[in-house]
């Protein structure tokens, strides 16, 4: 590469302004005239005192530049591969339930050795969480700690200090701008992501609080970006009093208006996001209420019916309503799973098989649409809106039982149980492709479970030192990561 007389002469003027800021005069001197280039070196003589050299500068941007461009592109080519592994998806692969070797690399499910052993926490971590765009992993702990890591160099962050007991749930926002975290303090702290600093406590509950979930909005929210802004309100509620540091919080630009929380006082609560305030509160349960699961309002447009009967119309709009419709379920001590409405907060159904404390719930909530006419020129056929249907149907939860469940929530009915657990199940998701269920248990293992052929495909023995008790995952980065009682976060790559 050739330099221009421009470049050259700040070249010179580099060298020669940081001879100069390490004391080098006679160095500096003899590098002048041997470069021939005295008026250049001479503008930075009277600044190379108070400023950093530009040559110190230069330098360390290349190998930030160098770095920031390998994420890049390695970002480029995990979202085209898994583009192009979802694109096979849609279009009818998934409906072969073909998980033979010669379709291995294309499973994406999680093997050993783990990747990185973080270790940082002083006590049980009990919930672990991936942020949705950035290689971002948090962890909470009984220390009353969050600890952010990146997961794909397994190096430590930063910890966000604020909860003054143990912390039992994360949840992100769909853009990923704020942190929720639910914790035995009775309280729940929103935590802004940009600059790490608690905006928000919400406060409402009578006991210990042990999930927390954003609820997505409507998609025309998802594009607005990264940010944390808005007018903050001072009055407070009946219901449950917001506390803030003086940070609004915009939902239109976290993708997210209402967070809800479950607690031992055996209420759900639905929280406004933008002014703290508590929005509702759900009483169906007799017991703690340990877990939550969301699934976002689909946003392909279901075929709609051709019959003239009024009561088969009624019944398609019901079963078209329960397909596209965002959910929520809830689940703890009573063995019940509880499927609501998440918009009118209506119930839907009530799901019961389980003989102990459901302990973990999971929808599908990372499935593609599939592409229209308007976006490629391809129309979904029916069997593809059939195929994604009934993935975005499924609920699979964990219990104290051992087994881990795979529901229909239209059919408010168990598809199929799983069995391999030797232990309580403590955490369960459902895989992106919506070929497979993962859970991990009190048995110190990870397991993946076939839905197509109702086994279990991979188990990962003694993946943590003591119980396993959280798991997550990426929707499209090639990781999981888990947390336990033997107090490390573990990430594992997927093949």
């Amino acid at each position: 590469m050739v330099l221009t007389d421009r470049q050259r002469s700040d070249l010179h003027a580099g060298i020669h302004e940081y001879l100069l800021s390490r004391g080098e005069k006679f160095a500096a001197a003899a590098a002048a005239l041997a470069l021939a280039d005295p008026d250049a070196c001479g503008k930075s003589e009277s600044s190379s005192s108070s400023t950093t050299p530009l040559l110190e500068k230069k330098w360390t941007a290349v190998p930030r530049l160098q770095r920031k461009v390998l994420e890049l592109e390695r970002a480029v080519s995990t979202h085209a591969s898994y583009h192009a592994h979802r694109s096979s998806i849609t279009s009818g692969t998934v409906s072969n339930g073909n998980s033979n070797e010669g379709d291995g690399n294309r499973r994406m499910i999680p093997r050993p050795p783990a990747v990185h052993d973080l270790r940082g926490h002083s006590a049980v971590v009990t919930s672990v969480e991936v942020h949705p765009l950035y290689t971002i992993a948090v962890s909470g702990s009984e220390d009353g700690t969050i600890k952010v890591w990146d997961h794909e160099s397994g190096e430590y962050f930063r910890t966000l200090k604020g909860h003054t007991n143990s912390i039992h749930g994360l949840s992100f926002t769909p853009t990923g701008s704020h942190l929720a975290s639910a914790s035995s303090d009775l309280s729940v702290k929103i935590w802004d992501f940009n600059t790490y600093t608690c905006v928000r406590t919400l406060r409402g509950h009578d006991h210990t609080i042990s999930s927390v979930l954003f609820l997505p909005g409507p998609l025309s929210l998802f594009a607005s970006g990264l940010s944390s802004a808005g007018n903050d309100t001072s009055e407070g509620s009946s219901a449950g009093e917001p506390t803030s540091s003086g940070t609004g919080i915009d939902s239109s630009l976290t993708g997210s208006q209402f967070l809800v929380s479950a607690s031992r006082d055996t209420t759900v609560k639905f929280w406004d996001v933008e002014t703290g305030f508590c929005d509702a509160t759900i009483s169906d349960h007799t017991d703690w209420v340990r877990c939550l699961a969301v699934r976002p309002e689909s946003n392909s447009t279901p075929a709609s019916s051709t019959t003239s009967s009024t009561t088969a119309a009624n019944e398609e709009a019901v079963a078209t309503s329960t397909t596209t419709a965002s959910l929520l379920a809830t689940a703890g001590n009573d063995r019940a799973i509880m499927v609501y409405d998440a918009e009118s907060r209506k119930k839907i159904c009530e799901l019961r098989g389980h003989d102990h404390v459901v302990e973990t719930l999971a929808f599908l909530t990372c499935a593609p649409p599939s592409k229209s006419s308007k976006d490629s020129g391809t129309k979904i056929t029916s069997e593809e809106r059939r195929r994604k249907d009934e993935i975005r149907d499924y609920l699979a939860s964990g219990s104290r039982d051992r087994t881990v469940k795979l529901w229909s929530v239209k059919a408010a009915s168990c598809l199929m149980s799983f069995e391999a657990h030797e232990n309580w199940i403590r955490g369960v998701l459902i895989h992106p492709n919506g070929r497979f269920i993962i859970s991990c248990g009190d048995d110190r293992s990870i397991r993946v479970f076939d839905i197509k052929a109702n086994r279990c495909l991979r188990t990962i023995d003694a993946a943590h030192a003591h119980f396993v008790s959280s798991i997550a995952m990426h929707h499209t980065l090639p990781v999981l990561v888990s947390g336990s009682v033997d107090t490390t976060v573990k990430c594992w790559q997927l093949d």
